[in-house]
């Protein structure tokens, strides 16, 4: 059957912060695609003069390519780079948004109208195919993981944001096309053109945040949701080596602020509540509600509620309930927080176990689970200044601080550590 989305052309968006690996993902990405001459690509370049290898000079003279040029120290960040690229779509029948750090398969783009074609045969209008991809070595190129992945719930940050993982799909080989999905992902995300127009990043979001709020306000603009059932890319995660917009600019930290404040009052996280500080570009659309996108996806931003059907992982949408009392009762509060440890704080050679809390603001236990014997040599490996110390449970009251009060053999309790949430 002829695919009518052949030809079409694609608004390709993508923001790059002194990426050494911007270069390459230009050339796979127009040497990848099966019609190079249908990609319109649009670059915020964010660039610092003394990265040599950070110049775009193969690609200026490109009729397909428009660069935004930007020195480093003008970026606000990832969301603010978005959105002036999306300022820039002129009417391209579908977009693109992808990092600067990628690797793409043979026929990239045929393959993705394919996906998008079948989801409106199956009677979805608007598809909107969206994942975190498997990743690749930036030293080689080549692959790390070769499955595809869908997203999954992890857990509300205690400043507001949900957070998910990734995992590969259960049983793909045997799927014939995209599996829904509840979230979001900004590195790889395919729809239709107005999709640049009417889900605009919000230039004062940052990071974190950023992912599930466009979930929401996607779905509410009637936008169904889908993980690709095949790779049709790779992503370079970590970076450790490469400069981020927060190692440059020591402001991050209010820009984090005020974003966190945004997530949790266009989503009522916590209870706060919806203001008028939203342009209408940056809320929700009018052909669905917050509430739909609840019940759909299983969680309730409210009480940062979610459904057990959502913990184990099925796929939306979620089951119905009878009545208010039935849908009430399907939530539950899991918080999930990592305790950050000063290592210099922990100066014997000798633990025998950290007694580990979390307490509400009275100074009372919420919830008690120790640091044993057996888990401190994995623990205290390594040479890092932090250790993690994870830990998850069911509440609805939010715990006001933690401590951490280490038991020595030789010395008995030591000093409390003790902290804020």
């Amino acid at each position: 059957m002829h695919n009518p989305l052949t030809g079409k052309t694609v608004f390709v968006q993508m923001a790059a912060y002194r990426d050494p690996q911007l270069k390459g993902t230009l050339k796979d990405l127009f040497a990848k695609a099966d019609e190079p001459e249908n990609l319109s690509v649009c670059v915020c370049w964010q660039h610092d003069d003394k990265d040599e290898w950070d110049d775009l000079d193969d690609y200026k003279d490109n009729l397909n390519v428009n660069i935004l040029d930007y020195k480093a120290s003008e970026s606000k960040g990832a969301c603010w780079a978005r959105h002036k690229i999306q300022q820039e779509y002129n009417g391209e029948d579908f977009t693109l948004q992808l990092d600067s750090h990628h690797r793409f398969i043979k026929g990239w783009d045929t393959e993705l109208k394919n996906m998008y074609y079948g989801l409106q045969l199956d009677g979805y209008e608007k598809p909107l195919i969206t994942a975190y991809i498997p990743g690749y070595d930036d030293k080689t190129g080549k692959p790390i993981d070769s499955e595809p992945w869908r997203l999954y719930y992890n857990y509300f940050g205690h400043d507001g944001p949900l957070h998910t993982m990734p995992e590969t799909i259960p049983d793909y080989k045997k799927l014939t096309g995209p599996v829904p999905s509840r979230f979001f992902s900004a590195h790889w995300a395919f729809a239709d053109g107005d999709f640049s127009k009417n889900v605009q990043h919000d230039p004062k979001m940052y990071f974190h945040g950023e992912e599930i709020t466009l979930a929401v306000r996607a779905f509410t603009h009637g936008y169904d949701l889908f993980h690709p059932h095949k790779t049709l890319a790779w992503h370079h995660y970590g970076r450790k080596d490469n400069p981020k917009h927060w190692d440059d600019d020591t402001t991050y930290n209010d820009y984090n602020s005020v974003s966190y404040e945004r997530v949790r009052k266009l989503l009522g996280i916590g209870g706060e509540k919806f203001n008028n500080d939203f342009n209408y570009k940056y809320g929700f659309g009018t052909e669905r509600t917050l509430e739909e996108y609840e019940r759909y996806a299983g969680i309730r931003f409210s009480d940062k509620g979610v459904q057990q059907y959502t913990l184990d992982r099925k796929y939306p949408s979620n089951p119905e309930y009878k009545n208010k009392k039935l849908y009430n009762q399907s939530f539950t509060h899991p918080f999930k927080y990592c305790v950050n440890v000063y290592r210099e704080h922990l100066k014997e050679n000798d633990y025998i176990c950290f007694a580990f809390a979390f307490k509400d603001k009275d100074g009372n236990d919420l919830h008690r689970q120790d640091v044993v014997e057996s888990e401190l040599p994995d623990l205290l490996k390594g040479t890092d200044d932090w250790i993690k110390l994870w830990r998850e449970f069911d509440t609805i009251d939010k715990p006001h601080s933690w401590l951490v009060w280490p038991n020595s053999k030789k010395k008995g309790w030591c000093d409390p550590i003790t902290g804020i949430i």
